[in-house]
């Protein structure tokens, strides 16, 4: 019997999954110890917790009717334990361990054929501190999802549980005529928005390759950029915008700098961000699947007053979000949850190889809530999130604030970009032109 059935859009994330290209999302955690770790308590614990949760003890199914479908699926051969790890590291060998283990553990694929979820416990940190390495696949869920999946493994919190349908008056009995125009009806506005979405993609599509493109590569870097956010704060009391709008402003400035380090023109070039919006609902809803749809925005990389590229970015947001979420050529994935799951099969990985013709970056966020988490007692001190490289792209970026620090995950294509520091060091120089003038 078939398990609760994967989105088409979930069954889009599976198929764009290749060697060069997995699509997995990450998050490196750290957590500040408060005395010595014991990791085999520890990863003994997080066991406990894993196999307590539904999402991780379940495997995609791929089902015969709908043709390209799939359900999840409880795994009969599941051990929470298999899917959990511990490394030891030491700053004898390399300056930044985490750093490089990181970015060598978030280059292998997950076993699509085993639950979607992979965890390490890396011990040997300064301070005796430990972090959590933790994959999902997009699959599974999207980064709002994550959150609500990963919160499940920390101390004492308490997952919402899926929401009962409301109990509905029995309707009266309607003729078939009346059924079926209103599922015509239903059908009809779909199509209607898919082939608006569909008309956005084209006229949005660019024929220019970009300089932020690269042949895919297995190889991949990590960075962690961590900032103040009474800083940024204090950017938006002085010009005006959202915390997010100021987060932009500063990447934009990021990567003007980082392309003209590289050798490419920036003055009067944009580049074209992919933001992903969540479109899901509260409390029960929040542990599965993918509800996303998304916003273009271009990025002032050719403008060099750091307050002007936050005017720019203010002005796109601000259409973007009074257009809404359901329109534009950034409602790409609300357009791939309207194909059938075969056509995913068929053409979606080759559809992908297009991505920098359409943007190229992703810059997502992903909510965190601000309340106080640990894990064996020991305070949750940073968490960097890391979104998928898309085929061809060099660069994606995620951010996450907590309490009181914006963090930044930076993944790039490690064959196209050997150095990210520079692009971390950008990152601090655009901030600091921005708090000048501020």
């Amino acid at each position: 019997m078939a398990g609760s059935p994967l989105s088409a859009l979930d069954v889009a994330f599976l198929c764009l999954e290749s060697e060069k290209s997995p699509m997995h999302m990450g998050a490196v955690v750290t957590f500040a110890a408060r005395g010595p770790v014991d990791p085999a308590a520890l990863t003994a614990v997080l066991a406990e917790r894993a196999a307590r949760l539904p999402k991780l003890r379940q495997r995609a199914r791929a089902e015969l009717f709908p043709p390209g479908s799939a359900s999840w699926a409880e795994d009969p051969e599941f051990v929470a334990a298999d899917h959990i790890h511990h490394v030891t590291l030491s700053s004898l060998y390399e300056p930044d361990p985490l750093s490089a283990h990181a970015s060598r553990w978030i280059a292998e694929p997950l076993d699509t054929s085993r639950p979607l979820w992979d965890l390490t416990l890396v011990t040997g940190l300064p301070d005796g501190n430990f972090a959590l390495l933790l994959k999902l696949h997009h699959a599974l869920t999207d980064g709002a999802g994550a959150y609500a999946v990963a919160a499940g493994l920390l101390d004492g919190v308490e997952l919402p549980e899926r929401t009962p349908p409301r109990s509905r008056p029995i309707p009266a009995p309607r003729s078939p005529l009346d059924t079926v125009k209103d599922a015509l009806g239903s059908a009809w506005g779909q199509a209607n928005e898919a082939a608006g979405i569909a008309s956005s993609v084209v006229r949005a599509t660019r024929p220019a390759p970009s300089p932020v493109s690269a042949p895919s590569s297995a190889e991949r870097r990590l960075g962690f950029v961590r900032l103040p956010l009474a800083e940024l704060r204090r950017v938006r009391k002085a010009h005006g915008g959202t915390t997010n709008d100021v987060v932009l402003a500063v990447l934009s400035g990021a990567l003007r700098e980082w392309l003209v380090n590289r050798g490419h023109r920036a003055d009067g070039r944009t580049l074209r961000a992919l933001i992903p919006v969540s479109v899901r609902g509260r409390a029960g809803d929040q542990l599965g699947g993918n509800k996303l749809s998304g916003y273009l925005c271009d990025l002032p990389v050719g403008e060099d007053d750091p307050v002007e590229r936050l005017r720019v970015v203010r002005r796109a947001m601000t259409r973007n979000k009074a257009a809404g979420p359901s329109r534009g050529a950034g409602a790409l994935p609300l357009l791939a949850d309207r194909v059938p799951p075969l056509l995913h099969r068929l053409g979606t990985r080759t559809a992908g190889l297009a991505a920098p013709m359409l943007f190229d970056l992703v810059i997502t966020t992903v909510p965190v809530p601000p309340a106080r988490l640990s894990l064996g007692g020991a305070r949750l001190a940073e968490i960097y999130p890391f979104v998928p490289l898309a085929p061809r792209h060099a660069v994606g970026i995620a951010v996450a604030t907590y309490r009181d620090s914006v963090h930044i995950g930076l993944q790039v294509n490690g064959e196209a970009v050997p150095d990210v520091g520079s692009l971390r060091d950008a990152v601090l120089k655009s901030v600091d032109r921005l708090l000048d003038v501020s």
